[in-house]
Order: structure tokens, then C-alpha cells, then sequence
């Protein structure tokens, strides 16, 4: 596809970064376009195992804590509607009954099963934030048996939100090879660590399992020649 065309269907504004990057070189910035999605493309295996994992395995903490499967439905009434929460909008409570309605909508009946699953990232990383976190007596940092002593809420809490953060641009379609207008996939790069380190810590199984999957670093190594 010649780069008028390409412009015309992404849009001048979104390529002006990658002519900028490539030294107003038509033909560099388009290599650069089709390799930023290539190392998003990359990603999506491990960012997808990723919320899986942690998903399910913070689910069970806070099941255990509550003594309760399906606590994603019952408390709804329970401290997803701590009036602390009222500042955050009540955050958890809307995401669970959102998906309700749009599990009936469809013809579906709500169980603990479909409702967790249609949660987003942001749904669960929020567990780890002061507001959400004391109310369930902080169980979620046991998803973390293996951390190092010195990484506690406030350290975790950081690393997923910059990977939800990242997982967001590249599922928004935004370019993840930049640092201004230089080339650069550093952070890209230091999320690949930081989500191996997070599965380290959950399982030391887990990296292996992820690296089937993983060839980001190959793609970030051709993108960073051109």
C-alpha cells in the first residue's frame, strides 16, 4: 500500500509521529507503522495470559476471604457499597451491574462465572488500591507469594497499573515506539520484564508457560533497525 493511501485511512495526524520519527522519509515511516503493530501484535499473548492469571487467582483470594464463590454478585451490597468507595463512584459495584444488564440484554443469566469474566483488567488491578483493598483485608497480595520482601501494596499497585496503562495503548491502537519523537521501545520493553517478574511472583511456573508465547522481544529488535 503506497503511504497516500495509508494516511488517508489512518489519518495525517497519527502518521505525522512516524514521519517525524523517520526523518520525514515516507518509506521509513511506513516500516515503522507496520512494525510498531507488529510489536503490539506481539504482546497480546502475554497481556492476555497475564489478565487471566491474575484474574482468576485474585477472584480466589478474595473468595476465600468471604468464604464465597459468587461474592462478585453478593457483595454488591456488601463493600462494593462502602460509602468510602462513594468518592471512586462506586467503581466495582457498576462494573458487576453493568455486566448484569448486559449479560440479560443478551439472553443470558448472570452467574459469578460470566460476571468475572467480562471484567475489565482496570476491575481487578483497582483491588490493590487503598480504597478497595482494606475493605477486603488486603488478601489480593497473596496472588503474590513469591514477591520480594520489600514489595508491598503501594509497589504492586504501581507496576499494574503502568502494565493496565500499556495495555490500554496498544488495545486503543496508540503507538508503544516512542519517547517524544525519537524511536524507542524501552518502555515496550521494560513491561515484557515487569510482567514476567508479576507471573514470577504469582508462580514460578508461570514464565515458561508465557514464553511459549512470547516473541515480543524479537519483534522489538526488528522494529529498533529500521
Amino acid at each position: 500500500m503506497k503511504y497516500e493511501k495509508l494516511e488517508y485511512y489512518v489519518s495525517q495526524q497519527r502518521l505525522n509521529r512516524f514521519l517525524i520519527a523517520g526523518g520525514n522519509s515516507k518509506t521509513k515511516a511506513k516500516k515503522l507503522y507496520h512494525a510498531n503493530l507488529r510489536v503490539c501484535q506481539s504482546f497480546y499473548p502475554v497481556l492476555n495470559i497475564f489478565e487471566v492469571f491474575l484474574r482468576n487467582i485474585c477472584y480466589n483470594h478474595v473468595a476465600a476471604r468471604f468464604a464465597n464463590p459468587n461474592w462478585i454478585i453478593t457483595e454488591k451490597s456488601g463493600f462494593m457499597s462502602d460509602q468510602s468507595l462513594k468518592p471512586s463512584k462506586f467503581f466495582l459495584r457498576n462494573s458487576v451491574i453493568n455486566t448484569e444488564r448486559n449479560i440479560i440484554r443478551k439472553g443470558g443469566v448472570p452467574s459469578a462465572g460470566k460476571i468475572m469474566a467480562e471484567q475489565t483488567l482496570g476491575f481487578w488491578t483497582s483491588l490493590f488500591e487503598t480504597h478497595h483493598y482494606g475493605l477486603i483485608g488486603g488478601v489480593v497480595i497473596h496472588s503474590f507469594p513469591n514477591k520480594p520482601a520489600y514489595v508491598n501494596r503501594r509497589i504492586l499497585s504501581q507496576k499494574l497499573t503502568q502494565i493496565r496503562e500499556f495495555r490500554n495503548r496498544i488495545y486503543h491502537n496508540e503507538p508503544v515506539c516512542f519517547n517524544g519523537h525519537t524511536i524507542d521501545f524501552t518502555i515496550a520493553s521494560a513491561i515484557k520484564n515487569e510482567i514476567n517478574d508479576l507471573l514470577a511472583w504469582m508462580d514460578h511456573d508461570l514464565p515458561n508457560y508465557a514464553k511459549s508465547f512470547d516473541n515480543i522481544e524479537n519483534k522489538i529488535i526488528i522494529a529498533s533497525r529500521i
